[in-house]
């Protein structure tokens, strides 16, 4: 695959600590803006990438690249995805796919339309450790209680504080902690038990975005929490409890390290398949077989787990009235 890069940011230089592990990935191209020359330019001596462009559009016309992936904030999600399939372009896109679910329902017509593969990057979904969670769910007898808590102090928490607004505490933005750090949690959730029958949302909003908040999730035989946090912090910890076990995860769930097993008989089991492999590693590998096999089966499913995910997210910022530039309405005055 000859992929081109949009975007420059440290999730990019996160993927390229192991990326060079999978061989099935040639980086062709990178594009940002010209305030992150110096950072494009490194990335391509550093990885021997061989166009650098400071208009993505201008990288979508390479016709040497098939595949585009997307790792810019939030809000350009949806214009540089529908770009880049309109340019018959492959996509894989940094969580959260787009700002609202009508974003995200435009771009799987387009890509069914076009038979492109377009993939959410969403690490807990292929880690190993979670596909065997998967498999240990018929121990735990019948779900009664989901909880998850990921809160972790944000440093721009600060700026926010004294007035100044970066990306992750923008509402044009889309930013928040519902979409950074709580999705998380949902697809987490989402992807052991599919839809839930109600969402509510009791955020912290400041300045028109959530610093914080609590998301339920009713699945009518069983209720879940999900917390997320960007103005506190406490350990991580995540629990899915059953009549007859629990599964228990002390580490955030974008990585799924390792989780443990409790029985009610007092028995435990510890588990971890990663190998040590970074956290993305997984879902990478993924995304070159899905994409190589044209796996377009495998891509519409994960499409619609996202949109479900997504439609999580519509459901609970309105019942927190948060609402985002991209949302294409005023907010409340």
């Amino acid at each position: 695959m000859k992929v081109g890069i949009i975007g420059s940011g440290m999730i990019v230089h996160d993927l390229f600590r192991f990326i060079e592990e999978i061989p099935e990935y040639e980086f062709y191209a990178i594009a940002g803006t010209p305030r992150s020359m110096d950072q494009l330019n490194e990335l391509s001596n550093e990885h021997h990438i061989r166009y650098v462009y400071i208009d993505y559009k201008e990288l979508l016309k390479n016709e040497e690249v098939n595949t585009v992936y997307i790792a810019t904030p939030n809000h350009l999600h949806y214009q540089m995805c529908k770009d880049a399939l309109l340019m018959g372009k492959n996509v894989i896109c940094e969580k959260p796919f787009t700002s609202n679910g009508k974003e995200l329902k435009e771009l799987v017509e387009i890509a069914k339309q076009r038979q492109l593969i377009m993939v959410e990057a969403i690490s807990n979904q292929y880690n190993r450790n979670y596909l065997s969670i998967k498999e240990h769910m018929n121990e735990l007898g019948k779900i009664k209680i989901v909880q998850c808590n990921y809160s972790q102090y944000s440093s721009r928490y600060n700026a926010f504080k004294q007035g100044t607004i970066l990306p992750a505490f923008d509402y044009r933005k889309s930013g928040g902690a519902l979409m950074d750090l709580n999705i998380y949690n949902i697809h987490f959730v989402v992807g052991l038990f599919g839809k839930p029958d109600r969402v509510a949302y009791l955020a912290n909003i400041e300045n028109k975005i959530d610093t914080s908040g609590i998301l339920t999730m009713d699945y009518g035989s069983f209720k879940c929490v999900c917390i997320g946090a960007k103005d506190c912090s406490s350990p991580v910890t995540t629990n899915v409890q059953g009549d007859e076990g629990c599964i228990h995860l002390d580490v955030p769930l974008n990585v799924c390290s390792a989780y443990t097993l409790y029985k009610n008989d007092k028995s435990r089991q510890e588990f971890n398949y990663t190998n040590g492999k970074h956290r993305m590693y997984d879902e990478f590998v993924a995304f070159a077989k899905i994409i190589q096999e044209n796996d377009i089966e495998t891509s519409d499913k994960m499409l619609m787990h996202s949109q479900i995910v997504m439609d999580v997210i519509d459901q609970a910022k309105a019942s927190a009235n948060l609402v985002f530039a991209a949302d294409g309405r005023e907010e409340n005055k």
